[in-house]
């Protein structure tokens, strides 16, 4: 069956986004209401930067980099309610989430062989359906044939206040410019090697500025073909 079918076992949701835009939050919401599988495109990069470290590999070496992508033993958990990461056997969901990978990731990211087969594999999620898809370019890339295609975003402001309140707890000013860094700097370096800011033919855009997790679920939903809601 293809994977661009309506149906709800084989149907595709792919969300794109900038940082602090709500992609994991409305992704797993959707997947969970939907009954699909839920993949985190973003998980994969930091697990790789993650294990990259882990074994004292230069991020800057390029090419030793994209070839760890190629080794990389990833399991993704695709659960809404439960997607766990592990390498090599060893649980980093959380690990994956701590400040010197979010500021070391772009490095990983914006290595092109890495995307070659980080995307590989994500193509494969696509192709087998049932998912919803969240990340940079996998509206357009990934699975630029998946009948649900969606640029999540978000004022700058409200973005920042999100990833704030996330880290650090707090969406103070000195809150604000520790996060900074993680959310204007990275998405400048992705947009390099991926589109995420701007919307391409066919895809919907859904601004969650003003609109809360639930809210940004149903309008995303909303999109999402009558019969593979049933």
């Amino acid at each position: 069956m293809p994977a661009n079918s309506s149906r709800p076992d084989s149907i595709v949701v792919a969300i794109d986004g900038p940082s602090g835009s709500g992609k994991s939050t409305v992704a797993r919401g959707v997947a969970a209401r939907l009954g699909l599988r839920y993949v985190d495109t973003g998980a994969m990069y930091r697990a790789l930067t993650w294990w990259a470290i882990s074994l004292d590999v230069d991020l800057a070496e390029t090419d030793r980099v994209a070839s760890l992508a190629r080794e990389l033993p990833l399991q993704l958990g695709t659960d809404p309610a439960d997607p766990h990461v592990f390498v090599d056997g060893n649980d980093i969901g959380d690990a994956i989430r701590l400040p010197e990978i979010s500021a070391a990731v772009s490095a990983v990211a914006t290595n092109l062989g890495v995307r070659e087969e980080l995307v590989r594999r994500q193509r494969a999620f696509a192709a087998e359906g049932g998912v919803v898809i969240e990340g940079r370019d996998i509206t357009t890339v990934v699975a630029p044939d998946a009948p649900v295609r969606v640029l999540l975003t978000a004022s700058e402001a409200t973005r920042l206040a999100r990833r704030a309140l996330e880290v650090h707890g707090s969406d103070d000013e000195a809150a604000l410019e520790a996060t900074r860094d993680q959310v204007v700097r990275r998405d400048a370096d992705d947009s390099t090697v991926a589109t995420f800011t701007v919307a391409a033919d066919g895809v919907t855009v859904v601004d969650s500025s003003h609109l809360t997790p639930d809210e940004t679920i149903e309008a995303v939903l909303t999109l999402v073909p009558a019969e593979a809601r049933q």
